[in-house]
């Protein structure tokens, strides 16, 4: 049977809201398929304004592997702004997709990618809008399975309560494995309902289902045991790796947004994993091991992606683009190869160790010259040592002095505030290297419309890394520190009127900390908030601090926990912690000898150029880095209009 489209009633709510075109859906590239001519469906959701989901990469690589196979059918969902969500309460319009405003509650499976914890109230809305129950216990046959994956899904337990399964690593493999056993289910005739769905998935050894494990508490809170209550279900889920990016090149029909988003570009992603081993980035540690994308791979994907879509600027996306080995390659052959037609390259931001300026150059030849970023992270070379993150100060200087002296006037540095063992002094040290910029670039230039940007995130430490037993900083010490720190910089004369300073108070961040090391006692705490009004709490005007307290004070203490549990306390090695059954292939061992490494201010190699320092990902996943030289080039070389204007 059909499925009807809710535009005809969304229609007339349209007007009354802001941006309504973000909800009519049609955008270039986007995929409509008849209900009846597919028997698996999935419904796609980022978990935030059309503006923020649209560009993500995640969601779209899906949306594409799964509407190429036959039989399959993705539609894509976003959240609704708090003006939409009261009119389709008011006037009973569920959650729809935005492809063909089909109701979310149809589908088969209704996934949704978490890159932060910060969404997991606007899954609630979306859910409840739609006519789901909350509470996955509560659902039947006729509701979608509720599949969280992203980031944020290495450690699922604070949702438990409210998603069906969870997939944790790269998704491409996944989603097809999981149609296939939906498919094999309904071809069957439904035998054992959603109970033997559900045990399917989990039985793959890929998918992790809550329902199916008992978790046991020791009397002073900490976790005893997680335990599979059923036969056949794997005592740890092992997360997903593609290794060979070559044969996933995705998206290869880029959505073009309607209305203005976040990134206005085509990006292409050139490796993935990390190996830097930055104790505080849980996507370098969970996304091991670096995977590069061929040479010719990236140039084939670029020249399809420009002609599906006409953006003009290109984004290299990884984690730390700079470190691929064919780099400079790469941006050359494409700055060469798309220079008649002005389109312009980016890089996210650059390390400062990776940064040359023939790659700079590069990179701006056929695009506006904006101004660069760079991530020292912490403010002292000891703190730096801690985290792990091998830049000194005079290998900034010298960096920020080449930019300066060969045409940029603009620098952007990016730090973390309440980083462990980090004391006032470390922070204050910020101001000193910026004031340094600032010097060295009027130095280098003889002007002094030099500009240097400080932005400051609050450090939260995250599962499955070495800072996962770390205590979090308070929120009133983070902001005494950030005080301290910008009245160092604004109190400076000389420099102090030429050095941006951005910072997020302590409040979101200890809430952040609170739902990414939570278990499942921490759900009482996101349903209360949702029940409240929380929407949004990734938006600053939207997050309320107040909110999220009420709901703590009323909903931990039947655990006889508080919120300063799950954020501000130190965990030992003996500790069971909430993820400890999902494998990243990360050894547990491994992770905590690296914690106390960042406590002696030991600093770890790179393994992609050392010998192995037995983490223990590749031979647990049976993968393994893979990385060039290729030794090929950019292929064609020509300038794609060459032929063009020779013949006209």
């Amino acid at each position: 049977m059909p499925v009807e489209s809710v535009f005809p009633r969304l229609e007339a709510l349209l007007p009354h809201v802001q941006k309504p075109i973000q909800y009519v859906g049609g955008e270039l590239n986007s995929t409509v398929k008849e209900w009846d001519t597919t028997d698996v469906r999935w419904a796609l959701m980022y978990p935030d304004a059309y503006e923020v989901g649209l560009p993500n990469q995640g969601v779209m690589i899906l949306y594409e592997v799964l509407n190429e196979r036959e039989g399959v059918l993705a539609e894509r969902t976003y959240s609704v702004w708090p003006d939409l969500e009261a009119l389709m309460r008011e006037h009973k319009v569920p959650q729809f997709t935005v492809d063909a405003h089909r109701p979310v509650r149809a589908f088969d499976v209704f996934g949704l990618s978490f890159s932060t914890e910060l969404g997991y109230t606007n899954m609630l809305t979306a859910l409840d809008l739609a006519g789901i129950p909350l509470a996955a216990a509560d659902r039947t046959e006729d509701d979608p399975v509720v599949l969280a994956g992203g980031h944020a899904a290495f450690n699922p337990e604070p949702i438990a309560d409210f998603i069906d399964a969870a997939v944790i690593g790269d998704g491409e493999q996944a989603v097809l494995e999981i149609t296939d056993v939906i498919r094999a289910w309904k071809t069957e005739g439904r035998p054992g309902g959603r109970d033997e769905l559900l045990l399917r998935l989990a039985r793959t050894g890929g998918v992790y289902v809550p329902r199916f494990y008992d978790v046991e508490y020791l009397p002073d809170g900490r976790i005893a045991r997680v335990v599979p209550n059923r036969s056949g279900v794997p005592w740890r889920v092992s997360k997903h790796t593609v290794m060979d990016l070559d044969e996933w090149p995705y998206p290869k029909q880029p959505l073009v947004p309607l209305a203005e988003t976040v990134h206005e570009r085509m990006s292409v992603e050139i490796f993935r994993g990390c190996t830097r081993g930055c104790r505080f980035c849980q996507a370098g540690m969970i996304t091991r091991p670096v995977r590069e994308r061929s040479i010719t791979g990236i140039g084939e994907m670029v020249e399809a992606g420009l002609k599906a879509t006409g953006f003009e600027e290109v984004g290299l996306l990884s984690l730390s683009s700079a470190d691929h080995t064919e780099i400079a390659d790469v941006a050359k052959g494409l700055a060469d190869r798309y220079e008649d037609d002005k389109i312009g390259l980016s890089l996210p931001s650059t390390r400062v160790d990776a940064f040359n300026i023939d790659l700079a150059n590069e990179l701006t030849r056929n695009g506006r010259r904006s101004g660069l970023t760079f991530a020292p992270e912490g403010g002292s070379e000891r703190i730096r040592k801690v985290i792990n993150k091998m830049v000194s100060e005079e290998d900034l200087i010298r960096t920020v002095a080449t930019a300066y002296g060969n045409g940029w006037r603009q620098v952007k540095l990016y730090f973390m505030c309440g980083l462990p063992t980090e004391t006032d002094e470390d922070v204050l040290q910020i101001a000193d290297m910026a004031k340094r910029v600032i010097q060295k670039g009027r130095e280098v230039t003889g002007q002094n419309d030099i500009r240097c940007t400080v932005s400051i995130g609050g450090f939260v430490p995250k599962p499955h890394t070495p800072f996962q037993w770390s205590p979090q900083l308070g929120v009133e010490e983070t902001d005494a520190r950030l005080e301290k720190l910008r009245d160092a910089i604004r109190g400076d004369k000389k420099y102090g009127r030429n050095i941006g300073f951005r910072y997020h108070d302590g409040k979101p961040g200890i809430i952040e900390g609170l739902l990414s090391r939570g278990d499942r006692r921490v759900g009482a705490v996101i349903r209360a908030v949702y029940e409240d009004g929380g929407r949004f709490d990734g938006w600053r005007e939207h997050f309320s601090y107040d909110r999220w307290m009420r709901a703590c004070e009323a909903a931990l203490p039947a655990f006889d926990v508080d919120l300063a549990w799950f954020t501000t306390r130190e965990r030992t090695i003996e500790e069971v912690l909430p993820w400890d059954h999902l494998d990243s292939g990360l050894d547990k061992d491994w992770l905590w000898d690296d914690w106390q490494d960042a406590l002696d201010e030991t600093e770890v190699e790179d393994c992609r150029w050392t010998p192995c320092f037995d983490c223990g990902v590749c031979p647990q996943m049976d993968t393994a880095i893979q990385i060039g030289p290729t030794g090929k080039k950019l292929l064609p070389l020509t300038v794609v209009n060459a032929g063009a204007s020779a013949g006209s």
